[in-house]
């Protein structure tokens, strides 16, 4: 009896359990059903972090929320997340330096901006910025109306300086005022010419100091003090530069000059105990202006004269557009000087100017170039120190060598010259810019050429000993010692250039992590690991252990003050697995040369910012479905605390996961890349798939994608969302086959794919832009694979766009094919049949594949015309296809309006094609030209 009762309560309870587990089973199916699918409207409510900070004391953090790329919503908490300040539509925050407060720009909400622009508000009318204050201590907030900016020192704290906009005064309604005011002389206005009233505010008192009719200003970065230029209190004052000492309120009027006067590159030395600054008081209208340079010592009266028109040397001027600034002994003052400008015969009238453009087969620059360099060209400057102590002058950058290159914060008493223009004809199509370089001693101006035609970028070591770079042709490390005039190559016949280079190209570096101490060792990255080399002997030690396990060790600098490495303390590195795609950080002591993984895992870890006086440090991670929200630690990342949470609404949406998947390509190479799936995946279930690729991309496999109205790809987590599958493959290309490499290695992906089940092989799509656009246009020409496919800003046509013009440098096309990205190798002349096989135009009958193309007019990089080869080919074989132009938006639409729309547009054509969505207006019928911007044709047509 009782056996039996017992197993009827057995019975009973597993029954009841069964029941539980269906109906959790149903509610959590159920809530997981309700979960909401992503839609364009839904990019508005997604936000981005902006400006997030550390103090200088690591107790505070500051970041800013922008939602839907409008307002920003300013956010303070403390190192355990908990908040204590917030205020919407902020911007622009920061620490002071001492981290008692936290200043930012309050701006009106940008709806209401916008409704006022429509309801036609005069410009002088809308809403002006306030400057917030917040102070730690009293917890209180100052807010200052009508700002225009706003200065903090650097590594000072106890004031902020500002500008005020010009506040217009209310009208008086009493007549008698009125006519008192009528007979008054007019005030004089502020502007950007008359200058600004600057107020400088202490932030603990309050206390405020206004400076009238202020031009410009700075801080100097350590010492307390101010200067700045002001054109007077009335039209007839001079005008004046003075320097404020913050430490007694005292400011000292060091120069005056008429009213007219024009003042230039005002600048502290970083102690404030030096100024320099160019000034031009001349009151004619002469076309080459007499520039003169100043520099004032703290102790003088008045400022010095160093260089005018008849003390600079021959054939040199005084720049007004060259930077001034100060070696950080304060010994020695650098400048610009220009050559005379080329100046027009004014008496010439509009109709007798000649406009023609004479190009020149041999002249150095090509002419496209030269005229989207005219600005630059007319304020070229050429470095030139005063030695402060005799004030002599001493040309370091000349027409010869016209780029000058300083280190040891300006300290070293040498400077690196470099030339390019014996090669830039030659760069027209190599792509490189090769460069001559010479040592200029700064005491004398000797000059000592050291290096002929480098094909990379070279710089001085942190003292000054040597010269070093990456010799591209050589695939070799240079170190030059200048005592000894001797050239050293550290990694001749080692591979620490690019192992991965497919490109016709000499391979680039994998960079340094930086020298330490007296420039007695310099450490350089191979693919992996990190290598110290003495650059005197070329002796070398590997100090990590990457390549056995493919592991990458790349050195993170905490202090941004940091002049060397320290090689007896500890390091922080990041790590980066090649084979899982897994990131972290390791501790490195440089002193044993031990090391400990600090923390890895299926993310990817931002570089940490430390805090300057502080061991802590914000950080993100991130994965697919982790939003990179900040963190913060110390060095030991044993805890860390989530400060925080900007998208809490994801979780209430159908996300996405991202996995590795490894196929084999029809060339033999095994490859990676990325396959990303709805959240609510069923394997047993069939999901149509998008197909969108650039070159390799699968070492991005833990990097978030927010929803956003991106402007040239498909979002994955919106398309995921809407269940779909992405397949993001990578590319390895052969020299001359740069179409052919792309179907040997995205097809067989694709069929490794559909072989596991669960793709709906009739319904797959592909997306790409520009190097991905072509690729795609390409693709469609050998397969039928393809349901629908979007090209952005594709090149159908390779002869034709060898010969064209990346008309935001105005360069010349032909080095992207002989050298670089399109990868065929050689010229037309050299090698024509290459050109025709990697040209979809010649092969453009084959296509089957509905096509839709984005190409604007104002295209930089892929000329526009690339576009239309492509779509007027496709409408003469009467094959389905839609172009989209959006007027003046460059290689991709920049304005959120059309950014919008071009999402909406590719989601509605997928859609079609690969889900049987209706068709909307557009792809039925277009968009005539007489209802351009009045309707778009969005509409879905019902059956």
């Amino acid at each position: 009896m009782l056996v039996a009762l017992l197993k009827f309560y057995e019975i009973k309870t597993t029954q009841m359990k069964q029941a539980l587990y269906i109906i959790l089973l149903f509610i959590g199916v159920n809530s997981f059903a309700q979960k909401k699918i992503l839609d364009h409207k839904d990019f508005d409510i997604w936000n981005t972090i902006k400006n997030q900070a550390i103090s200088v004391d690591g107790k505070y953090i500051m970041y800013s929320l922008e939602k839907g790329e409008k307002d920003n919503h300013l956010k303070i908490k403390d190192a355990n997340a908990s908040l204590l300040f917030e205020y919407e539509r902020s911007e622009n925050g920061r620490f002071n330096y001492n981290s008692n407060h936290a200043l930012f720009t309050i701006k009106a909400w940008k709806d209401s901006v916008t409704e006022m622009k429509r309801r036609k508000v005069k410009k002088d009318d809308m809403p002006k910025d306030t400057l917030g204050i917040y102070s730690f201590k009293t917890k209180s907030l100052t807010k200052i109306p009508n700002v225009k900016s706003y200065k903090t020192p650097t590594k000072w704290s106890g004031v902020v300086a500002y500008y005020l906009t010009d506040i217009k005064q209310e009208k008086s309604t009493d007549t008698t005022e009125a006519k008192k005011k009528s007979t008054k002389k007019k005030t004089k206005k502020v502007s950007s010419k008359n200058g600004f009233h600057l107020v400088v505010r202490d932030l603990v008192s309050g206390k405020e100091d206004t400076l009238k009719y202020v031009t410009d200003f700075s801080f100097a970065k350590e010492g307390k003090r101010l200067v700045y230029t002001t054109t007077g209190e009335d039209e007839k004052s001079n005008s004046s530069v003075n320097v404020l000492n913050i430490e007694n309120g005292n400011s000292t009027q060091i120069f005056e000059a008429n009213n007219k006067s024009k003042y230039y590159k005002l600048q502290l030395s970083d102690s404030g105990k030096n100024l320099g600054f160019v000034v031009d008081t001349d009151t004619t209208k002469a076309l080459v202006r007499p520039n003169k340079l100043y520099h004032w010592t703290e102790g003088q009266t008045n400022a010095l004269l160093i260089v005018d028109a008849d003390s600079a040397p021959k054939g040199y001027r005084v720049s007004s557009d060259g930077t001034i600034s100060f070696s950080q002994d304060d010994s020695k003052m650098y400048f610009g000087l220009a050559t005379p400008p080329i100046v027009q015969d004014t008496t010439l009238l509009k109709e007798e100017i000649v406009n023609v453009e004479v190009w020149t087969y041999d002249e150095p620059r090509l002419y496209t170039v030269q005229e989207l360099q005219v600005k630059n060209d007319q304020k070229k400057s050429y470095q030139t120190v005063v030695h402060l102590n005799n004030k002599k002058l001493v040309q370091l950058a000349t027409t010869e060598y016209p780029n000058a290159r300083l280190t040891d914060k300006g300290n070293a008493p040498v400077a690196l010259v470099s030339n390019q223009e014996p090669y830039l004809l030659e760069s027209q199509w190599t792509g490189r810019r090769n460069s001559d370089y010479a040592i200029i001693d700064v005491a004398t101006g000797t000059s000592n050429k050291v290096l002929t035609n480098v094909s990379s970028s070279m710089s001085l070591s942190p003292k000054g000993n040597y010269v070093f770079g990456y010799h591209a042709q050589d695939t070799t490390w240079v170190a030059y010692n200048i005592a000894t005039n001797k050239r050293l190559d550290l990694t001749k016949g080692r591979v620490f250039y690019n192992e991965l280079n497919d490109s016709p190209n000499y391979p680039g570096s994998y960079g340094v992590a930086g020298w330490t101490k007296n420039d007695s060792a310099v450490l350089i990255y191979d693919r992996y690991d990190i290598w110290k080399f003495n650059p005197n002997d070329g002796s070398n030690t590997r100090l990590t252990k990457g390549r056995e396990q493919k592991v990458t060790y790349r050195y993170v600098r905490l202090n941004p003050d940091e002049d060397y490495i320290d090689d007896s303390g500890k390091w922080l590195l990041t790590t980066f697995d090649e084979k899982n795609k897994h990131s972290g950080y390791y501790e490195y002591n440089a002193k044993n040369g031990k090391g400990k993984q600090l923390l890895t895992g299926p993310y990817s870890y931002s570089r940490p910012r430390k805090a300057r006086l502080s061991n802590n440090v914000i950080f993100t991670r991130q994965s697919f479905e982790e939003f990179p929200d900040i963190r913060i630690s110390n060095l030991s990342f044993k805890k860390d605390k989530i400060i925080s949470n900007a998208n809490p609404q994801q979780s209430e949406y159908n996300w996405g996961t991202a996995e590795l998947v490894e196929w084999t390509s029809l060339d033999g190479l095994k490859l990676q890349g990325m396959l990303i799936k709805p959240e609510d995946f069923d394997p047993n279930k069939k999901y149509p798939m998008i197909v969108n690729f650039y070159e390799k991309s699968s070492n991005g496999l833990f990097r978030h994608k927010a929803p956003s109205a991106g402007r040239s790809t498909i979002n994955y987590s919106f398309y995921a969302s809407r269940g779909y599958l992405i397949f993001n493959p990578d590319v390895y290309y052969r020299e001359g086959y740069p179409g052919e490499s792309a179907f040997n290695c995205v097809i067989p992906g694709i069929t490794s794919l559909v072989e596991k089940g669960f793709v709906d092989k009739d319904n797959i799509g592909t997306q790409g832009h520009s190097w991905g656009g072509y690729q795609i246009a390409y693709l469609v020409t050998k397969t039928d694979i393809f349901k629908a496919a979007e090209s952005g800003a594709p090149v159908p046509n390779m002869i034709s766009a060898y010969g064209g013009i990346r008309w935001w440098t105005g360069l010349s096309r032909q080095f992207q094919y002989e050298h670089t990205q399109s990868r065929i190798g050689g010229t037309p002349w050299e090698y024509p049949q290459r050109y025709v096989e990697n040209s979809p135009i010649f092969n453009i009958d084959k296509i089957n594949t509905p096509l839709l193309i984005m190409h604007n007019d104002a295209d930089g990089h892929v000329p526009w015309y690339q576009g239309i080869e492509f779509f007027v080919s496709l409408r003469r074989l009467g094959k389905p296809s839609w172009f989209l132009n959006y007027n003046d938006e460059p290689h991709w639409p920049l304005k959120m309006q059309n950014r919008k729309d071009f999402n909406i547009r590719m989601q509605q054509f997928f859609d079609h094609y690969l889900k049987g969505a209706p068709k909307p207006v557009w792809m039925e019928r277009g968009v005539p030209a007489i209802e351009k911007g009045i309707n778009q044709g969005l509409e879905l047509i019902k059956n």
